[in-house]
């Protein structure tokens, strides 16, 4: 039986080709700004799309040295750690991709969960040149998302405190709904929400119960994100179970 889909949701045959759909999107994006800031996304489907972009198909079409990569959320671990969403970035990005060094704005998940979380926050607001987001001029230009099997989103798991954080752009989560259990620290619905375009990439077998209860109304993480700007949902053949 087909799984219900989110409002104009894209379904496309596989995983690659929810990625390709993905770059072009990202491509997209980077037109007409001096800057552009895309918010990553950790998982497997994400690491289709890095490698594609860092690819012979897109290596040379992108700006390089005009896009700002920052991440939704990553594991208190360290940057080596296969567990980490940095080095999941780096290996799948590899030699392909001229981003330089300034670009790439980490986490500093090797400070603990909750200083991490206060400093990746004077990040973004020191990018973003304010101490307030102002809702006609969003801090990215793409946020990058996936739904976990539970409904979370980023690192905002389902009957979690921090779900309900306001005033901030980064949290710490120190107990994590699903392995790997370790502390992280996620962006908060508000900086996620202030975004031109968001983009969430869905693939395999596993999701279609999570898309089954955002359709029946269930309150779950990933159904609690909005945006100004557009909201996309990218699914392969499988998670819309056709």
């Amino acid at each position: 039986m087909p799984t219900p889909l989110p409002p104009g949701a894209q379904v496309l045959p596989d995983a690659d080709a929810v990625a390709r759909a993905a770059a072009e999107r990202l491509l997209a994006a980077c037109a007409g700004s001096e800057r552009v800031a895309i918010c990553l996304s950790g998982g497997s489907t994400p690491r289709r799309l890095y490698q594609l972009l860092a690819g012979p198909d897109y290596a040379g079409r992108l700006p390089w040295e005009r896009i700002h990569w920052f991440f939704g959320d990553d594991r208190a671990v360290p940057w080596d750690d296969p567990r980490s969403n940095v080095h999941m970035v780096r290996e799948a990005f590899g030699h392909g991709a001229a981003i330089p060094p300034s670009h790439l704005h980490f986490i500093p998940t090797d400070l603990g969960p909750e200083a991490a979380a206060a400093e990746y926050d004077r990040t973004l607001r020191a990018f973003y040149g304010a101490e307030r987001l102002d809702p006609e001029r969003p801090l990215f230009d793409l946020v990058l998302l996936g739904l976990g099997e539970d409904g979370h989103t980023a690192s905002l798991f389902p009957g979690k405190p921090e779900l309900g954080a306001t005033g901030r752009l980064a949290v710490a989560v120190p107990e994590a709904g699903l392995a790997p259990f370790v502390p992280r620290v996620s962006l908060t619905f508000e900086a996620l929400a202030s975004a031109r375009e968001i983009l969430f990439l869905v693939t395999g077998a596993g999701k279609r119960d999570a898309l089954t209860r955002l359709d029946a109304g269930e309150d779950l993480p990933a159904g609690r994100v909005a945006s100004r700007g557009t909201l996309v949902w990218l699914l392969d053949a499988e998670a819309a179970g056709l």
